[in-house]
């Protein structure tokens, strides 16, 4: 329960703040990839949601590999922040 409520006060702060960043982005991809491995859980044969958690994934590795290209500082925090183990390089 406290990685829930550690997203929610991330999402109230980032609320007011521009919601196109990439920081926001990444933060909504965390909170729908949380709440989707949840429901495989409990579906484990629901083929559809798992496609769609695996393309979210794949959204959520762009922006990281964007922000890290840009600007490591941010990505590092990002990181630490939403508890998140960072990429492998290829």
């Amino acid at each position: 329960m406290k990685k829930n409520s550690f997203i929610s006060v991330i999402f109230q702060e980032k609320q007011e703040e521009n919601c196109g960043s990439v920081e926001f982005q990444v933060f909504s991809f965390t909170n729908r990839i949380r709440r989707l491995t949840s429901h495989l859980e409990l579906h484990r044969k629901d083929y559809s949601s798992q496609r769609g958690l695996r393309k979210i994934l794949e959204k959520r590795q762009g922006l990281l590999s964007y922000l890290s290209k840009k600007n490591r500082v941010r990505y590092k925090e990002l990181i630490s922040q939403l508890n998140i183990r960072e990429s492998k390089k290829r």
